[in-house]
């Protein structure tokens, strides 16, 4: 029995889309892919440039990227062994509506403040 393929639909609770808008919807995810935008990195630099992730929480985050084919993980026989993560082709396309969302953030962020602190306020 063929089964009809149905148009992606976010807002449909069975849509794959659902668990993509998650793995980038996590601030961590989005970090890592703009931390990896210029180039592949080891875990320590990563660490460096992302400020107040803790080990744990950025391995399982590069985990989860590896596994959508959003970063590769290259291990070189090394002592001790050196480990590099790099942005796939498909990481490297998420870049542009991940970096517009991080520099609206950025732009925006003394104004959703001012919003929060009147809100909490009132």
């Amino acid at each position: 029995m063929d089964t009809v393929a149905l148009p992606p639909d976010a807002f449909a609770r069975e849509c794959a889309s659902r668990v993509v808008l998650d793995r980038i919807g996590d601030r961590w995810t989005v970090l890592v892919v703009v931390a990896l935008a210029d180039g592949r990195l080891r875990f320590s630099q990563l660490r460096q440039k992302i400020e107040g992730v803790t080990p744990k929480v950025l391995t399982q985050t590069l985990r989860a990227l590896e596994r959508d084919g959003l970063v590769t993980r290259t291990v070189y026989a090394e002592v001790p062994p050196r480990v590099e993560y790099e942005l796939t082709e498909l990481g490297r396309d998420l870049l542009g509506p991940i970096d517009a969302v991080r520099l609206w953030a950025e732009q925006h962020a003394a104004r959703i403040v001012r919003h929060r602190e009147a809100y909490d306020g009132a």
